[in-house]
């Protein structure tokens, strides 16, 4: 009997031939929606100007005229707390003829250049102030002193500067960074507001 029973159910749920037909029926007529659409943006909805690495990545603040007139830098933050410390375009370094010639790390008591930071616990990291410096970028008569902007734990230099000082002159927003500082949270809400955007450093540097 229960066996039967079961033939009984399996007989009751088994579609009939016409259910399936109608259904094969109206999946034909169901229009396919294009997968090129799915996987291609429309070249209309896409910006003019895609944004670049950096843009996509950091969130760009900017001081100008730190400790001195003309000596604008960059601070580029992660979302993980890390902050690129570099020149910003309308340094003066930058306007002079010529440009960058070379950069020093060895100011104040220290090579930064000899810094070795190892492992999670970040072991050998330097703490600096905000006004301590990181290096000396050289012109062909005058040099400047690059500072940490921010204060908090110097990680790394981009010692690639000292055989490669036009970097700085060609692509001082990527390649030229300067540094790499973690600031901690409280020390970088401390100075975050006095920070201009980018779009408010571009204005007032006339670089629209």
């Amino acid at each position: 009997m229960a066996e039967n029973a079961e033939r009984s159910e399996g007989t009751l749920h088994k579609p009939s031939p016409k259910s399936i037909e109608r259904e094969k029926q109206a999946m034909e007529e169901e229009p396919i929606e294009d997968l090129s659409s799915l996987l291609l943006p429309n070249p209309n909805d896409l910006p003019q100007n895609p944004p670049t690495a950096v843009e996509f990545n950091f969130s760009r603040y900017f001081l100008p005229d730190f400790t001195k007139p003309g000596h604008d830098q960059y601070i580029y933050r992660h979302a993980n707390g890390l902050c690129v410390i570099g020149l910003a375009q309308a340094h003066v370094a930058l306007k002079e003829e010529g440009g960058v010639t070379a950069v020093d790390f060895n100011v104040g008591k220290s090579d930064r250049s000899e810094l070795k930071v190892t492992g999670k616990r970040k072991r050998n990291a330097q703490h600096f102030e905000s006004n301590s410096a990181l290096c000396k970028v050289c012109t062909n008569g005058n040099f400047y002193i690059v500072r940490c902007c921010v204060k908090g734990s110097l990680l790394e230099v981009n010692d690639r500067l000292i055989k490669q000082p036009r970097l700085l002159n060609s692509s001082a927003d990527r390649e030229g960074y300067v540094a790499i500082i973690m600031p901690k949270q409280g020390d970088w809400l401390k100075i975050k507001d006095s920070l201009l955007s980018y779009e408010d450093y571009v204005k007032l540097r006339g670089l629209l």
